[in-house]
């Protein structure tokens, strides 16, 4: 059996998750600024990621991981559409030269 994303999370979102660094980096999303931590476990197969707001209350927080049927999103107590509006529209500051 072909391994086989949810249907109802967009590929943008994996692709936005997977190319989040590793660690913990800072951005923003919209108009807020977070500090956001991506810890990967068993090889790759799955991650968390952890979001705080600078200076307010946003929080997100979700796990994923890569199934035998396909990779599955996890929230932890939000929304799925919360966390995914998050991971596609966080900017990752750019290094310093």
């Amino acid at each position: 059996m072909a391994k086989r994303p949810d249907p109802l999370i967009p590929e943008a979102f994996w692709r936005a998750l997977h190319a989040l660094p590793t660690g913990t980096t800072y951005g923003h999303s919209g108009t807020r600024r977070y500090s956001a931590t991506k810890q990967v476990f068993n090889n790759g197969k799955s991650l968390k990621l952890v979001a705080e707001e600078l200076g307010g209350t946003g929080y997100i927080s979700l796990n994923a991981y890569e199934l035998g049927n396909g990779p599955r999103l996890f929230p932890c107590e939000m929304s799925a559409a919360k966390v995914i509006t998050f991971v596609c529209t966080f900017t990752p500051d750019q290094p310093r030269a």
